[in-house]
């Protein structure tokens, strides 16, 4: 949740910010990026810690970097030391996400984890929610820098944590030091492991590099085709909402049909609701499109995230883990990269988001054909 309205504040801050600062599109093109980046330099640095030092300390200390982080940049006087701090945001949110579905695989029974994983993840629309009633009414009447301010307050909750959170009841400080990273890195790549290494980073690299290339753009894109009379707060909000059921019925579906019928059916949901979206002529097309390019998507993130950790053991899960989301960070460093110099190009949107739903349908293809369920299978 916490992380969830720090990403969602984001897009709302950096439109404040061309105004306070006078940034070029450029400049703000780069505010997202940075933060990508850094997401994919903290899910590999911390999914190694966590094979090494556990999962509720990376935790911790994941929180604290992006909270304190996100509240030094309200201090910021410069585009640069802006750029900076967004780094260490992204590292901290970017090594937090797949150590925390980790952390709660772990320590829940085979019969309830993917259930409880995705209903985990479910908590970034909550997230969402939050930074745009923040946005609404915080920015507006106080400015962007009281936004980062409460984008600091997790920070406290870490104390909590510190006190109350049980590491990972599969995690042991004595295995973790007997093994070193690399040769948990080359583990990831053995041959017990390589079948499962290769389905995740394509599916990963393919969800994550479609979801920032779409979701990042989508205001933008409605004003392209003409939909100025949409309010960007009043848009997110029905894709916040329309997100919720999206997680809810994965969560349902997960422990009753598996993981990869809910990944491969959702992921086909967000690849024909994007041609639909991109191709779009009238309002109530492109809402609905949005609606369920929202509900679709988001329940094949919360059910990639309860699959991933369920495809190694548990002496290289965090290293996994980690490994996945960072090729898949790289996609999300690429997608928006990609819209914005295909605009440029005068590329159709419609032809924008056709290579989205096929990038998608590139991972489902290699998913169904080589990924293993995991459906009950108890953790080692």
């Amino acid at each position: 949740m916490f992380d969830a309205m720090d990403v969602g504040m984001l897009s709302f801050i950096i439109a404040a910010l061309k105004t306070d600062w006078g940034l070029t599109p450029e400049q703000m093109g780069w505010i997202g990026s940075i933060n990508s980046i850094g997401m994919a330099v903290g899910a590999l640095l911390f999914g190694l810690w966590a094979d090494r030092i556990g999962r509720k300390n990376i935790f911790i200390i994941t929180l604290l970097m992006f909270s304190l982080a996100s509240g030094f940049s309200a201090l910021t006087t410069t585009f640069t030391a802006f750029l900076i701090l967004r780094f260490f945001v992204g590292m901290g949110l970017g090594g937090e996400l797949p150590v925390a579905s980790t952390l709660v695989s772990e320590s829940v029974p085979a019969k309830d984890r993917g259930r409880v994983v995705v209903l985990l993840e479910s908590f970034w629309a909550f997230g969402w929610l939050i930074a745009a009633l923040i946005s609404y009414f915080v920015i507006p009447s106080f400015g962007w820098q009281i936004a980062l301010v409460l984008g600091a307050l997790p920070a406290f909750y870490a104390i909590y944590l510190r006190l109350n959170l049980p590491d990972s009841p599969a995690f042991s400080p004595k295995r973790g030091k007997k093994r070193s990273i690399g040769q948990n890195v080359r583990d990831v790549w053995s041959k017990n492991n390589a079948r499962s290494t290769f389905v995740l980073w394509m599916v990963w690299f393919t969800v994550v590099f479609s979801y920032y290339g779409m979701f990042l753009w989508l205001p933008s894109v409605m004003v392209m085709k003409g939909f100025s009379m949409i309010q960007s707060f009043e848009y997110v909000l029905i894709m916040t909402l329309a997100q919720l059921p999206g997680y809810f019925t994965a969560a349902w579906l997960i422990e009753r049909m598996g993981r990869k019928f809910v990944l491969v059916t959702y992921l086909l949901g967000t690849a024909g609701s994007a041609l639909v979206f991109g191709n779009a002529e009238t309002t109530f097309v492109l809402i609905t499109a949005g609606i369920l390019l929202s509900f679709f998507n988001l329940g094949a993130w919360g059910a990639l995230y309860a699959y991933t950790p369920e495809q190694y053991p548990s002496e290289i899960r965090g290293t996994g883990s980690g490994m996945a989301a960072a090729i898949g960070r790289v996609g999300g460093i690429l997608g928006p990269l990609l819209v914005g110099s295909l605009v440029t190009a005068g590329i159709s949107i419609g032809l924008i988001f056709g290579i989205f739903c096929a990038s998608i349908v590139i991972g489902v293809v290699v998913l169904a054909l080589f990924g293993r369920e995991t459906r009950q299978i108890e953790l080692k």
